[in-house]
């Protein structure tokens, strides 16, 4: 097992925290999650409890068992890949034309 840093730990166990709250919330029971999921009971309460054993595609599946709450995982670096493609491009970034002195407008 390879080691892991504490705050990613700490944002696995959040986010553990938070599909087991979604299932709650469903009303769904874990074997019902587990089955829709293709994955085992005791997987998901790995997953619920932020286990980084657990591959991601696991995490994937239960998301997509509670309604499609996978398509979430797309968010990340979206604002990211925006940046770097303007950089690529080089568009320049907007900004606000000067404001103008009151003389110059009715000149």
């Amino acid at each position: 097992m390879f080691p892991i840093l504490p705050h990613v730990q700490r944002n696995l166990t959040e986010l553990g925290k938070q599909i087991k709250l979604a299932r709650l919330r469903r009303n769904l029971s874990a074997a019902l999650v587990a089955e829709r999921a293709g994955i085992s009971r005791s997987t998901l309460n790995a997953i619920e409890k932020g286990a980084h054993t657990v591959s991601l595609g696991a995490y994937a599946m239960a998301l997509h068992a509670l309604g499609g709450l996978d398509k979430d995982l797309l968010l990340v670096a979206k604002d990211e890949r925006m940046e770097q493609t303007m950089r690529e491009l080089q568009l320049p970034v907007r900004k606000r034309a000067p404001k103008r002195k009151r003389d110059e407008q009715h000149g």
